[in-house]
């Protein structure tokens, strides 16, 4: 419902309910989908912010969602960067490279350190990173 809220520019209903999602997954942290929630709900929260124009907060909301314990989903496929990706194309590098380092703590490395390392000199080159699948819109 979130998601097309947010399709829909619904901010408020999107905020709203992201923050009933983060909420809500505070009651279930022992459940497998657990890390999966955080990391939606504050991706959600982020670009509500960022169609408000606030990238602090756009930002921070980048970092909490960074902050997740990871799940078996994130730990493997790794993150969904679509909010980092926005905040580059406005020029929020600093958020971003550290959402990278916040990945590295459940993304297995096996998967994650080529990726992490390529966009990570992207961004320092000042180049936009090739995402690739992911990208969730």
């Amino acid at each position: 419902m979130a998601e097309r809220a947010l399709k829909r520019g619904d901010h408020e209903r999107t905020a709203a309910l992201a923050r009933e999602l983060l909420t809500l997954a505070l009651q279930y942290q022992s459940d497998w989908n657990y890390g999966n929630a955080i990391h939606h709900g504050h991706l959600l929260l982020g670009r509500t912010a960022l169609a408000r124009g606030e990238l602090a907060t756009a930002g921070a909301e980048l970092l909490e969602a960074g902050r997740t314990p990871g799940s078996p989903q994130l730990n493997s496929f790794g993150p969904n960067m679509a909010l980092a990706c926005e905040l580059l194309q406005r020029g929020q590098t600093a958020p971003v490279r550290e959402y990278f380092s916040l990945c590295r703590r459940f993304w297995m490395p096996q998967f994650a350190d080529a990726k992490l390392k390529e966009w990570e000199s992207d961004v320092i080159a000042g180049r936009e990173p090739h995402f690739g699948p992911h990208i969730v819109y």
